[in-house]
């Protein structure tokens, strides 16, 4: 049924979400802006530079490069304390033979750092990620790419999304999209199937 089956990373694979919403407001309140987790779930799914332009909307007086370098700070002292998957994660990995692909809104260095920390990255033929698109998501490239790149018609690939951004682009694309909701919440609304795991997802979509 499937040619090809892409994950999104951060929130689909691997537990980082929720460590980017504490580490978020710790760096907001470091810079005296409190912020409340619905502020932090606009953010998620959003490339750097699309979280960036939200924030400096909402707070402008908001010093971007510090509150970025605190962020970015209390995140990675997170990751290296350890870097948790989501459930099911490993054990579908495990058991897809389909060929897969990795499509991330994280740029080229942190994908592939957060994926050594995983242990997972042997698992992908192809990475694509916020530095080899012009426009990410919720535009369709980055999924049209990975589909590309594996030689398949996107309309015969399956997709693992947590957001709401992601499950979009991995729709406008013509993807089948499992949405496995993490911190934000969601109506799914471009999801084929709403599911409460990935295992659960992927048996729904008949890979598993």
């Amino acid at each position: 049924m499937f040619d090809a089956i892409f994950f999104d990373l951060d929130g689909t694979l691997v537990d980082t979400e929720s460590l980017a919403l504490v580490t978020g407001l710790r760096a907001f309140a470091d810079l005296g802006h409190s912020v409340e987790e619905s502020f932090m779930h606009g953010l998620v799914g959003k490339a750097e530079p699309q979280a960036e332009q939200i924030i400096r909307a909402s707070l402008p007086a908001l010093d971007i490069p510090a509150f970025r370098d605190a962020w970015r700070a209390h995140f990675e002292a997170g990751l290296n304390a350890g870097l948790p998957l989501k459930s099911g994660a490993a054990e579908l990995l495990e058991m897809l033979d389909h060929p897969l692909g990795l499509v991330t809104s994280t740029g080229r260095q942190g994908a592939h750092h957060k994926l050594g920390l995983a242990g997972i990255a042997h698992h992908f033929r192809i990475v694509v990620t916020f530095d080899d698109v012009r426009e990410p998501k919720p535009a369709a490239e980055p999924y049209l790419l990975a589909a590309r790149q594996l030689g398949v018609d996107p309309a015969r690939c399956l997709v693992f999304e947590d957001s709401d951004i992601g499950a979009e682009a991995a729709h406008r694309a013509g993807c089948t999209v499992v949405q496995v909701p993490d911190v934000a919440p969601t109506e799914g609304r471009f999801a084929r199937h709403l599911a409460q795991d990935l295992l659960s997802g992927a048996r729904a979509a008949g890979v598993i």
